[in-house]
């Protein structure tokens, strides 16, 4: 996809690797919807702030009327509550797959269309290493991430008959205010939008951009030691 060409809206795009992605977009030609629940906390300069909350319907709805010129869908927007299944609060839980599950699936059924309509184009779910990764302290968004890698390879097919790609990106901890309290190794979000842009660029299936998610990937056919 030529990106110089493109018209990008990007969800979650006020702060984190959604700011990133959409300067770089800027940079590289395309015009910018930046999509967040408070359009008046995006300041990237050159795009057009949209309000979009991807657990309100009504709000992408009016979005994808907003931007009907359509040609590249990131749903990058998505929270990390830190909950256990079991022991976690369940509404916590409900939380983490509405937005993180349930919202990237509402916005890419009100965007395909538009996108068709302009000719094809792309979409891109930012995911996790956790898609592939469980741990118990963080169960609830390691399960809506791996349901949403099973939605982004389920609706692949889908889409690929009307012209438009489905690509997912998959990574560890970035430097981004989720996880600002974590002290681990982090990779820089500036970096990962770039790595997203070239995956994009070149139609790839997943992006997978440290090598703890590499690694990761690698052992998903390894056998499950007992507890």
């Amino acid at each position: 996809m030529e990106l110089k060409e493109a018209v990008a809206v990007v969800t979650g795009a006020n702060r984190g690797l959604g700011r990133h992605l959409a300067a770089q977009l800027v940079e590289r030609g395309a015009k910018v919807y930046a999509a967040a629940r408070r359009p008046e906390s995006v300041d990237v300069p050159g795009v057009i702030p949209v309000r979009l909350d991807v657990t309100d319907d009504e709000s992408i709805r009016a979005a994808a009327q907003i931007a009907p010129d359509t040609t590249l869908l990131v749903n990058n927007a998505g929270i990390a509550t830190g909950t256990a299944l079991v022991a976690g609060d369940l509404e916590a839980v409900r939380l983490e797959m509405e937005t993180n599950f349930f919202g990237p699936l509402a916005v890419t059924r009100a965007f395909a269309p538009v996108i068709e309509a302009n000719g094809g184009g792309a979409v891109l779910n930012v995911l996790s290493v956790l898609s592939w990764l469980h741990p118990a302290g963080s169960g609830a968004y390691a399960s809506a991430k791996a349901a949403a890698w099973a939605q982004t390879n389920a609706v692949r097919e889908e889409l690929a008959p009307r012209g438009i790609t489905v690509s997912a990106l998959h990574v560890g901890f970035m430097d981004t205010d989720m996880v600002a309290a974590v002290t681990a190794e982090k990779a820089d979000p500036a970096d990962v939008a770039a790595q997203i842009l070239y995956g994009i660029e070149h139609g790839l299936p997943e992006i997978l951009a440290d090598d703890v998610t590499r690694t990761i990937k690698q052992s998903l056919a390894a056998t499950l030691s007992p507890a």
